[in-house]
């Protein structure tokens, strides 16, 4: 069984249904169990910065997938959810990137693990440092533009 990361964010429509809709499209694969959520954070835009503010989370997950057949998953919920990609960094009604992988690294034109800007994003590191803790040693957020936006206590608390 391998062991996931994923950042999800998301700021256009209803933010908050659509990490939702997100986390329970993959607990619902067959192959991919949601262990557990972060907090949901609402974050200030990074890039462009003329847009709405995020809502963003961390999950782990344990999947029988490889690396790329996730990173299809991902983009597969991503389309579903009506991800347009016009702008670098840009509004998005969902964004699912895989930070970590096992202890892997892959360095593929698809995929990039672990995520080649996991450590200057503190909307990834404050979530991912709240279920992943052992990576306090190697991440310092600076804790700017990052928010509490709501907690829960189980993946089937937010589901649902």
């Amino acid at each position: 069984m391998n062991i996931s990361y994923l950042s999800l964010g998301s700021n256009m429509g209803d933010r908050f249904d659509m990490l939702k809709q997100a986390v329970k499209l993959l607990d619902q694969h067959p192959q991919i169990w949601v262990k557990s959520i972060s907090s949901l954070y609402e974050t200030d835009p990074v890039g462009y910065t003329e847009q709405e503010p995020f809502l963003n989370m961390v999950v782990c997950l344990h999947t029988a997938l490889t690396a790329i057949d996730l990173l299809d998953v991902c983009q597969g919920i991503e389309q579903k959810l009506d991800r347009k990609r016009l702008i670098r960094w840009g509004p998005r009604t969902i964004d699912l990137d895989i930070l970590l992988y096992n202890q892997e690294t892959i360095e593929t034109e698809r995929l990039v693990v672990p995520h080649p800007r996991m450590y200057e994003r503190d909307f990834v590191l404050i979530p991912l440092m709240e279920i992943a803790p052992s990576l306090k040693e190697e991440a310092k957020p600076l804790n700017q533009g990052v928010r509490l936006w709501k907690t829960y206590t189980s993946v089937e608390d937010f589901i649902e």
